[in-house]
């Protein structure tokens, strides 16, 4: 074989080479990549800062705002949402003010005199033998209230009209009885209008007319007994127009 046969084979060999390395680099350069069916465990991709995404379930979180409306001790918040008239706008406000203080629902309050009567006299303060607007004493306040908001009429002093009551038990109590107070072995000295919720009215030596609890540290024992004059008339009460 000579020279020129060497070199031809030569050429040949190094041609083929460069189109081997070329389809290569050709076949690289046209590849189109798969993607992974495969879950990626451990990862969690947030999004939105509302939506957590994992592979093969979606969960909504739940956010909050800020300013949002919390539950207060909101003083309405034992009233209820259909007053007797079934509209709260409608509702007196006397009923509104004394449901707070009373802890008593609105439809509880349906006795507008009464609520009326409290709040004209409310404050008044006390002086022994008293009956007017400059100062009144425990058994005048529940004297003017039976009759103004009941039209019942009753003796002058407390001890009069402890006598003249029938006695009643605690839980017979109705709103109008009458509550008696008085030191151990000794005679009623102080006299009272029940409301309801343990609450009553009258004219305190402390604080003039005003509303306690029967239950109360000072009230509990000196208390003596219920009276009542005669039964609370439904015809009494006077509706919300």
């Amino acid at each position: 074989m000579n020279v020129k046969q060497i070199t031809y084979y030569l050429f040949c060999l190094i041609l083929l080479s460069s189109c081997k390395q070329f389809k290569a680099l050709t076949a690289a350069d046209n590849s189109v990549p798969t993607k992974s069916s495969k879950p990626v465990k451990g990862k969690d991709v947030r999004f939105i800062d509302n939506i957590s995404v994992t592979h093969g379930e979606t969960t909504t979180i739940k956010q909050t705002t800020k300013g949002a409306a919390t539950k207060l001790n909101n003083p309405y918040s034992n009233i209820s949402s259909t007053p007797p008239s079934g509209d709260i706008e409608r509702a007196d406000w006397l009923q509104l003010k004394y449901a707070i203080m009373l802890d008593a629902n609105v439809e509880k309050l349906s006795n507008i005199n009464m609520l009326k009567t409290i709040d004209d006299w409310w404050g008044t303060r006390y002086c022994m033998g008293g009956s007017t607007k400059n100062c009144i004493d425990c058994s005048a306040f529940t004297q003017l209230v039976m009759q103004s908001v009941y039209s019942v009429n009753i003796p002058r002093t407390s001890q009069e009209q402890y006598n003249k009551s029938d006695r009643v038990a605690l839980e017979d109590l109705n709103e109008g009885d009458l509550v008696f107070f008085g030191n151990s072995g000794r005679s009623i000295n102080h006299v009272g209008v029940y409301l309801l919720n343990n609450k009553f009215v009258h004219a305190s030596t402390s604080g003039g007319v005003m509303v306690s609890d029967l239950n109360d540290t000072y009230w509990q024992p000196r208390f003596q007994g219920v009276g009542r004059i005669k039964p609370i008339s439904i015809s009494t009460l006077v509706p919300i127009p």
